[in-house]
């Protein structure tokens, strides 16, 4: 249980989504989510069952340390300000009420990013063209699907003009380009660059001597 607590992403507020993530992971992980998943048992009584008994205490003990794990990864000035509950998957929907993005705010915020992305040299051009098509695919998750095409075409726009050859060839033909066939285009020129810039450089040295 300690290792997996460890793992939980301190709840400030703002990351509220990974915290979500965090904590059903962790407690599915070690599997004792079942008050998380699940409502209260009915109370036992002389006639319960075996599987009755055994099936409350484990419902017992599942909401006592879900409710230990999720209070011990969140700020204490927050806690103070969330409804008292002894109930693990209450508490669990009375956070996500209060610090959960909107869909709608989220969306807009990973559009945001999306369009504003450029290249700004670090990492490789796959890595930059597969961060858009990680937003593309967190978009459609919700539906707000973004075609191929734009991702080619803003993939195009937002390199430096180092790489502008591409964008001439890929305007001055009808055939489209899958973003598979983009990487394997922009790879290539991104190759040809740095050999070009080490001829340079190599050049220089000469010169000098």
């Amino acid at each position: 249980m300690n290792n997996n607590t460890a793992s939980i992403e301190i709840l400030t507020g703002s990351n509220y989504k990974k915290w979500k993530q965090d904590i059903e992971f962790a407690m599915g992980i070690v599997d004792i989510d079942l008050a998380m998943i699940s409502d209260i048992p009915a109370d036992i009584t002389d006639t319960s069952s075996l599987a009755e008994r055994e099936h409350h205490a484990k419902w017992e003990r599942s909401n006592r340390l879900c409710l230990m794990a999720m209070k011990r990864s969140i700020s204490e000035h927050l806690l103070g300000g969330l409804s008292e509950t002894n109930d693990a998957r209450k508490f669990f929907a009375a956070v996500g009420e209060r610090y959960q993005v909107s869909s709608n705010a989220e969306a807009g915020s990973l559009m945001s990013e999306l369009t504003g992305l450029r290249y700004d040299g670090l990492g490789g051009v796959r890595e930059h063209i597969l961060r858009m098509v990680h937003l593309q695919s967190k978009l459609r998750a919700r539906d707000i699907t973004l075609p191929d095409s734009y991702i080619v075409s803003h993939a195009l726009n937002s390199l430096p003009i180092s790489f502008s050859q591409i964008k001439t060839v890929y305007n001055t033909q009808s055939e489209s380009w899958s973003i598979n066939d983009l990487i394997t285009k922009y790879v290539a020129e991104e190759e040809k660059n740095k050999k070009e810039k080490s001829g340079i450089v190599l050049f220089c040295v000469s010169s000098q001597k």
